[in-house]
């Protein structure tokens, strides 16, 4: 059953691959690298998304969080399709199932929900990076979906939802913005912030966990 699972999914991922036949020639593609990363291996097992992805159309994913679902409408023609190609890949593989979100901020600078690493903040990715997608005109308002990092070029499952806003530079890749759901995220931020990390009091883990349960879409 496993393996039969496995070849099912590979099947799904190679779908992503625009097909060599002529009649798909106009079709709208930007090429992708995704390198590995030994030193930091995949905290669950995933195959890396396709070299390619599609720079046309939108793909809506929903995060079905403890406090709710959460769907989100990423933009393949936007600035960063790599991004959202990556995201389809680790939403199709249910990279993303029974982890948790274990940064929240609600400061004047930042206020955002971090998600996607497996272990701890920045810790627990896919086992490969990827290159930013900026065009440094980049903001992030309310209800942004992006790419988070740990620097340029480490993009990798980290991602965040802007609350209220966040003014920060234009660093990060902008996949798409919140459609529905954005009143379960309000919720997760009238909890409360254990304050964990060293920007201040208003930056760390959520009081209450928050978790997400299932990713779904992304065909």
């Amino acid at each position: 059953m496993k393996l039969r699972w496995g070849l099912a999914l590979l099947a799904v991922l190679g779908a992503l691959v625009v097909p060599a036949s002529p009649a798909s020639a106009s079709v709208p593609l930007v090429r992708c690298e995704f390198t590995p990363t030994p030193s930091n291996p995949a905290a669950r097992p995933v195959v890396r998304p396709s070299s390619v992805a599609l720079t046309r159309g939108t793909v809506d994913v929903t995060f079905r969080f403890n406090y709710g679902p959460v769907t989100v409408r990423l933009d393949r023609a936007g600035a960063a399709p790599c991004a959202v190609h990556n995201m389809v890949s680790l939403v199709l593989q249910r990279f993303y199932d029974r982890s948790q979100c274990w940064r929240l901020s609600n400061s004047a600078r930042l206020g955002v929900l971090q998600c996607g690493d497996i272990y701890e903040v920045e810790k627990g990715g896919p086992g490969y990076k990827f290159p930013d997608e900026v065009t440094g005109t980049e903001t992030y308002p309310r209800g942004t979906i992006a790419m988070g990092n740990q620097g340029p070029g480490t993009n990798g499952s980290e991602f965040f939802i802007v609350h209220s806003f966040a003014n920060i530079p234009a660093h990060y890749s902008v996949m798409g913005r919140v459609i529905r759901g954005m009143s379960a995220i309000d919720r997760m931020v009238a909890d409360g912030i254990i304050p964990t990390d060293p920007n201040g009091p208003l930056d760390g883990a959520p009081a209450h966990p928050v978790k997400i349960q299932r990713a779904t879409g992304g065909c």
